[in-house]
């Protein structure tokens, strides 16, 4: 374990450690797990990795979501009126985690884990209060902040009474962890600065991604590439530009259009926008602004799916313009080798560094040209590509993600255990 300066503060990496035994960990995931987008990916990464190094995990989640093989999960009583995936900011997402609540502490008293392992502000609220009465080590995977996201989905404005109330209860779910998990380095210092947690409080885990799947020379991608383009009737020659991910205007779907709008002088490029929700919203945006025929929604893809699907992609696009989410699909098209534009937010720029190609935030005309800039220079569009797989390889790794859980995890025991001698001395 060691010490990496970030700005003023200095943030805990960890390398493997061998000495972590198997531990029972039960997983608060406060979404509709499995669904094919975002903190999903992570949670079923980690989990599925952490499985497979012997850990006996559990994972207590809403009733709606996809079961996933070899995970054990528990839901919570199905609701009749909220049967799709919750997805973004709801007021059923109180009842759904009251249910929650009910659900961990239950699963907890029969299989008495030894460390819970929450996800998202709401997962780290229950275990904290489950972690107190049941004397439970809590730590939290922190993705970003959760009166910041609130603002981005527009779902409260600034201006609301609520909000003031939201930020104090969120300042203090960060601070009752044992261990915070940031997903970023832009995320640590996020929670040092606004949050006043103590930087050896958090460990840097980035989102991680599959390379040995996601990866541009597996077997059969060329023969996918090509009868998907067929499929969706996209000429053979055609140069097509890829994004992968949720439907929303906080993901920046409504500029990347606006920025198709603007390169549609070149007939032989083309947009696959691939993911959910509001399919039906986006295509009818763009029939009103007359770029239909150059925009395919093919809908929702499974993650499994996710290689095949961006094996058809000459580009990728993140415009999604949150200062404080993370973005793994970025990490998707970087193991895919796939040349990257994507607005210059602080996730992005961490992840793709200098390989990636960013642009000022919302700024459409800037995004439009560097899209342009990459359809007519197949070199450097090659170069890119490659630096942004040996980053992905490198860097985001499953296995660096998990080295990191395991030596947070050693940490904490290690932690209890002085705890233990400090009350018996």
């Amino acid at each position: 374990m060691y010490l990496l300066q970030w700005g003023e503060a200095a943030f805990v990496i960890c390398e493997r450690n061998d000495a972590v035994p198997a531990r029972r960990i039960l997983i608060i995931a406060p979404t509709s797990f499995f669904a094919d987008y975002g903190c999903h990916v992570r949670i079923l990464e980690h989990a599925r990795g952490l499985a497979e190094r012997g850990h006996d995990v559990t994972i207590c989640t809403y009733h709606s979501g996809r079961d996933v093989d070899g995970l054990r999960i528990y839901r919570t009583p199905q609701i009749p009126w909220r049967k799709s995936a919750e997805v973004g900011s709801s007021w059923h997402k109180l009842l759904l985690d009251a249910f929650l609540f009910v659900l961990v502490l239950r699963v907890a008293l029969r299989r008495r884990p030894q460390l819970l392992h929450a996800y998202l502000h709401e997962g780290a609220l229950i275990g904290a209060i489950i972690g107190w009465c049941l004397r439970i080590p809590l730590l939290f995977d922190f993705q970003g902040s959760l009166t910041s996201e609130i603002l981005d989905h527009r779902f409260l404005c600034e201006s609301n009474p609520m909000l003031r109330p939201l930020q104090r209860l969120e300042r203090w779910i960060n601070r009752q962890p044992a261990i915070i998990l940031a997903n970023s380095y832009h995320s640590a210092d996020l929670l040092v600065r606004r949050f006043a947690v103590a930087t050896e409080r958090i460990h840097v885990v980035p989102d991680c991604v599959d390379t040995d799947r996601f990866n541009p020379l597996a077997d059969g991608l060329c023969e996918d590439r090509e009868r998907l383009k067929a499929d969706w009737g996209i000429p053979p020659e055609t140069l097509v530009i890829v994004y992968l991910g949720l439907l929303a205007p906080y993901q920046g779907i409504d500029l990347l259009l606006n920025a198709m709008q603007m390169i549609q002088s070149d007939p032989n490029i083309h947009l696959l926008i691939m993911g959910f929700p509001n399919v039906e919203r986006y295509r009818r945006l763009s029939r009103e602004l007359g770029i239909a025929n150059r925009i395919t929604f093919p809908g929702v893809i499974s993650y499994h799916e996710a290689h095949r699907m961006l094996a058809a992609g000459d580009i990728a696009v993140g415009p999604k313009i949150s200062e404080t989410e993370g973005s793994g699909k970025l990490l998707t098209y970087m193991a895919m080798g796939l040349p990257t534009v994507a607005f210059d937010t602080p996730v992005s720029r961490e992840y793709l560094g200098d390989a990636g190609v960013l642009v000022p935030p919302g700024d459409v005309t800037a995004f439009s040209r560097a899209m342009m800039c990459l359809a007519r220079t197949p070199d450097e569009r090659t170069e890119r590509g490659a630096a942004l797989r040996r980053r992905a390889i490198d860097h985001f790794h499953c296995t660096v993600a998990l080295d990191a859980i395991e030596s947070a995890y050693a940490r904490i025991e290690h932690e209890a255990g002085d705890r233990v001698d400090r009350r018996q001395f």
